[in-house]
């Protein structure tokens, strides 16, 4: 039997390594700036052409590459910093494994310029799906200038599954953004299609965030200090009155390195409890110190996922330090007893008699014989008052029996508005009067419409069938670019990182359709001149937040699946609230609003709107 087993070809397992590493254009600007950054480089440029699917290019002034080491550092494995197995526990550099620019070198052309500071010439060396294709001594600048081409031109399985151009422009910005976070003593810029993205001079790390993220995050940010043997906490956590359903800045790095960490996530968001709303998120900018024997930062391709030795340790430590730190900015409520008007408490002592406390009262008082109008008692009616109008009751009740006895019909009561005197639900608990109509629907618990059907009683969730019927009108609306917008009186600003900018870009038009007017005014500045009528009452600024954090998470590059995503946002937005009553017009016009819907059953979403329970069920709870 033959032998079955056999080595893959180095141009195959580099393609298979970048399928871990390399996923999309984001992971080699990352790899790429983080390799600039371990050579030294204090100034990095980074310029993509059309989202990084037809060229990235990093150039940096760090120490440069000789010939032979331009040429080995394409090989797999191939690295400098790791000599044995002891140093992945003693690492202090972004990159280790030696499989970012083979990988990078297997799925695109790869052109690569280096000298070194002490060298007249460098090195220019071309490389396409892992086969060097040429190797020449030119004359260039000092540091290394990498420009990658036509991502994935090999693999065209690969290439397809790419997001729009807006979606993997975000994902690059993201990845920007969490290295220069924690390298403020480096210069970075960033160009998209010639564009000026992002221009970081050295500044301290405040600045840097203010830089990235805008200049209101100053007001929002408080230090976070604390220094143990076993680690050291730095950085920033936003004040509880910022937090938002999305779009929080949530970073942890640990050792210059970005990573996600769900179980020291939950330790921030406990100490904020009680001091935000449910479901909302804080903003955060934690940097953790620790010995890089006591960290494992080999568990994931991308390095994202560290492992600790003493989590639960670092973690008692991070959420005391969130705690002291609100604590010390008066953001946790607390008792100030620096008052002058302070009890005075006696220290014990166990030597002092004890004495029972004594009660002071009028013994004269009694509230049932008062009969008087005294100043002491002037809420008090006399008894022969409340006598007199009981009188009056009973004489109204013989009345009534008398009139029933002479067989002649009481006079039915006729309101003073003339209506028919029918009683509605939703009109009792608040105002008391009767309902102008015959009684088609009910409200219950300013949730639900109750309306009689051939089958029995149907049960409709009013949000929920508001924001059905808002949902297909917006959706018609984006189609036939009809959308009515309205004027406001004061345009409302807007400040958008690069990251939520590049997504307005592309999302704009789709905006426009529905209502909102937007005007650039550069810098990430947008004014909203105009918004969609019927959402009054909402805070516009937000409104575009959530929708464009909604598309960045969905990530959707189908033009049909981003106006779904906009109008379901704006429809739960402007749709009506749990507990707010209605009319009987009002639920009637939403009944038949809904019941002219194409599927008023679910949601966009898929939530349940309504339901039907039959005439036989609800005999049956009255069968005894």
């Amino acid at each position: 039997m033959s032998d079955i087993i056999h080595l893959l070809p180095d141009s195959v397992a580099n393609q298979i390594a970048a399928g871990e590493v390399i996923q999309r254009p984001a992971s080699v600007v990352k790899e790429l700036v983080e390799n600039a950054i371990d050579a030294g480089a204090k100034e990095v440029h980074v310029l993509v052409t059309d989202a990084g699917k037809t060229c990235i290019q990093v150039i940096d002034d760090g120490k440069g590459m000789s010939e032979t080491d331009a040429r080995l550092a394409f090989e797999r494995h191939a690295t400098s910093k790791i000599r044995e197995a002891a140093d992945l526990f003693s690492l202090h550099t972004m990159g280790f494994r030696g499989e970012a620019l083979a990988s990078i070198a297997a799925v695109a052309e790869v052109e690569l310029k280096t000298r070194q500071a002490d060298e007249e010439l460098g090195t220019r060396l071309l490389i396409a799906g892992s086969k060097v294709e040429s190797q020449e001594v030119v004359s260039c600048s000092k540091g290394s200038n990498f420009s990658v081409k036509n991502l994935f031109f090999n693999v065209p399985a690969r290439r397809k599954f790419l997001k729009a151009n807006s979606t993997e422009l975000s994902n690059i910005l993201a990845e920007f953004e969490r290295i220069v976070l924690v390298h403020p003593d480096v210069s970075f810029y960033l160009y998209s299609n010639s564009t000026e993205l992002f221009n970081l001079p050295v500044v301290p790390l405040r600045q840097r965030i203010m830089a990235v993220f805008g200049k209101k995050m100053n007001q929002q940010l408080l230090s976070l200090e604390v220094e143990t043997s076993m680690v050291k906490i730095s950085g920033y956590i936003a004040k509880p009155d910022t937090a938002r359903k999305k779009g929080s800045r949530q970073y942890f790095f640990v050792n210059g390195r970005y990573m996600r960490h769900p179980y020291f996530h939950k330790a921030v968001m406990e100490a904020y409890e009680r001091l935000i709303p449910a479901g909302e998120q804080v903003s955060y900018f934690i940097y953790f110190d620790v010995d890089p024997a006591n960290i494992d930062v080999n568990i994931h391709p991308t390095k994202t996922e560290i492992k600790f030795e003493n989590e639960q340790a670092i973690w008692q430590i991070l959420s005391a330090a969130v705690r002291e730190t609100l604590g010390k900015s008066s953001a946790v409520p607390s008792i100030d007893f620096d008052t002058e008007d302070m009890p005075d408490i006696p220290a014990f002592n166990a030597d002092a008699p004890v004495h029972a406390p004594k009660l002071h009262y009028n013994a004269d008082y009694n509230p049932f014989k008062t009969t008087s109008y005294g100043n002491e008692n002037y809420s008090r009616r006399p008894a022969e008052e409340w006598e007199a109008l009981y009188a009056g009751v009973s004489k109204a009740s013989k009345m009534n029996t008398s009139t029933e006895d002479a067989g002649i019909p009481a006079e039915p009561f006729v309101p003073a508005d003339g209506s028919d005197g029918n009683l509605q639900l939703s009109s009792l608990p608040e105002s008391g009067y009767v309902s102008e109509k015959s009684v088609r629907h009910f409200q219950f618990k300013g949730r639900f419409i109750l309306t009689s059907v051939k089958s029995g009683l149907m049960v409709i969730d009013q949000h929920r069938a508001h924001v059905r019927v808002l949902f297909d009108r917006y959706m018609a609306q984006i189609a036939q670019k009809q959308g009515v917008s309205q004027g406001v009186l004061f345009p409302e600003m807007i400040q958008l990182p690069a990251s939520e900018a590049a997504m307005l870009e592309s999302i704009q038009e789709d905006l426009s359709a529905v209502g909102f007017e937007l005007s650039p005014l550069g810098g990430g500045s947008y004014a909203i001149n105009g918004v969609p009528a019927g959402i009054e009452g909402l805070n516009p600024v937000e409104l575009v937040h959530s929708m464009l954090h909604t598309a960045i998470e969905k990530g959707s590059d189908v033009r049909e699946e981003v106006q779904s995503l906009l109008a379901l946002t704006l429809a739960r937005a402007a749709a009506i609230v749990y507990g707010q009553v209605l009319g009987n017009e009002e639920m009637e016009h939403l009944v038949d609003s809904l019941f002219a819907c194409p599927s008023p059953n679910y949601t966009p979403d898929g939530l349940v709107v309504l339901a039907t329970i039959k005439e036989e069920d609800i005999e049956k709870l009255f069968a005894r």
